[in-house]
């Protein structure tokens, strides 16, 4: 992942997009390292084209196949993912047409395009005077900007849905704040961004939630570096509650980092007897220790598989459970446009085989009478509500937890999908061992 040696804001754009698409690398991953050398108004510029190309693709590929008559190929590959850009900035974005055009050639030429520059602007100006922003696609999965194996599942889980589900997932996501009980009150941080001049919005639904209404860097809200708060999406603002800790309790957070349910958790519920963070990557577990530190809290740090419950359970049963399995994170895709293009359709059948031997090995850890939540940020039925019915089917000690009316075997959990009262899709159920 070596950017060129050159430093160009579209070509470093169109690198990252290069990176996502064909090296499979995450955008957060490829974005960290081309921002670093940009300022803070061009460096968001960045984000703004890569995430856009990513959620319009399959439009802006079918242009690319109608003006490129020969794909490129070898080193030149990326060349395509500039005029992948080139397109978008015309097409969806605020570029003027001759910005657009002029700076992506240029562009070309940083990436090692130099003897392709006057087929690249030849493109651009086609596609200018073919008026092809203007031709978009009928089609229902080339307008929904997924990959078809993720339209069809959709479409067959949600029928009904299926229109607002896929705005939800293309439209991007508000930053969510949630107040740190310990060291700020809503009401006290309400004032402090109103004096700093920020606009928010508040959640009926989330007590301690703030929505900005605004895009501002997080660390020059107020009070971040005392810990007055963290970044939360509603959605997962909902697992501590659900879990409800008590006072003296042994608590699990299993698949843990970067830490922001086990934060909420100690927020809530001064007294834990303990709160055991596990989580399988450690450079994951730094992240959340840095965070726990800001915040001013404390967990027990554990580095481990989950799914392999002898090699770090201590034999003491958990009161209570939360179990974030590792799932497809279809539910955030609004937030990370790039995952819709990373996930395979073959990666849902892993991912359900995971899901079930850690919730299967998990459940040994609890105590009678003790609760486990599993959570994904996952929409598809197949991780979520199909995996809690076989649970409950297959043992005979597990009982559910309604969160909400109507819950039974066959539908049990609560699905949230993508957009609604603002919030990340997201799929919670709760258990009793009986």
């Amino acid at each position: 992942m070596k950017l060129p040696a050159k430093v160009d804001l579209r070509a470093d754009t169109a690198w990252v997009i290069f990176q996502v698409l064909e090296q499979g690398k995450s955008s957060r991953e490829a974005l960290a390292i081309a921002q670093a050398r940009h300022s803070k108004k061009d460096a968001a510029w960045l984000q703004e084209m890569a995430m856009g190309v990513f959620r319009h693709l399959p439009q802006l590929q079918i242009w690319l196949r109608e003006l490129l008559e020969q794909p490129l190929k070898g080193s030149k590959k990326i060349l395509e993912h500039v005029i992948l850009l080139g397109f978008y900035q015309q097409a969806f974005s605020r570029v003027s047409d001759h910005a657009a055009v002029a700076a992506t050639v240029n562009a070309a030429e940083v990436l090692g395009g130099k003897g392709l520059k006057g087929l690249i602007n030849a493109i651009l100006r086609n596609f200018q005077r073919q008026q092809l922003a203007e031709q978009v696609s009928d089609n229902p999965i080339i307008q929904s900007g997924l990959p078809k194996w993720l339209y069809k599942r959709l479409a067959n889980a949600y029928p009904q849905e299926l229109e607002s589900l896929l705005s939800g997932m293309n439209q991007p996501a508000p930053i969510w704040l949630r107040v740190n009980q310990q060291q700020c009150t809503q009401p006290d941080y309400c004032n402090a961004l109103a004096e700093a001049d920020i606009r928010f919005a508040l959640s009926e639904a989330h007590p301690h939630a703030v929505i900005l209404l605004d895009r501002t860097p997080i660390t020059t809200l107020p009070g971040f570096a005392e810990g007055w708060f963290s970044v939360q999406d509603g959605a997962a603002q909902l697992a501590a509650p659900l879990l409800d800790a008590q006072p003296g309790e042994r608590i699990l957070d299993c698949c843990a980092a970067p830490g922001g349910k086990s934060a909420h958790i100690l927020e809530r519920t001064s007294g834990l007897a303990e709160l055991i963070a596990l989580d399988s990557e450690a450079s994951r577990l730094t992240r959340m220790s840095e965070n726990l530190q800001r915040l001013q809290l404390h967990a027990n740090l554990v580095c481990a598989d989950a799914a392999e419950v002898d090699g770090w359970w201590d034999g003491k049963p958990f009161d209570r459970i939360l179990l974030d399995a590792p799932c497809s994170a279809t539910g955030v895709i609004r937030r990370h446009p790039d995952i819709r293009w990373l996930r395979k359709s073959a990666d849902i059948e892993v991912l359900q085989a995971l899901q079930y031997k850690i919730l299967s090995n998990l459940w040994r850890t609890l105590k009678s009478g003790g609760t486990l939540v599993y959570a994904t940020c996952s929409v598809l039925p197949v991780e979520n509500k199909a995996q809690i019915s076989r649970f409950l089917q297959e043992h005979s000690d597990a009982q559910l937890l309604p969160i909400q009316p109507g819950e039974t075997i066959e539908q049990p959990g609560r699905q949230i999908l993508p957009g609604e009262q603002q919030m990340d899709g997201f799929y919670y159920a709760r258990l009793l061992k009986s």
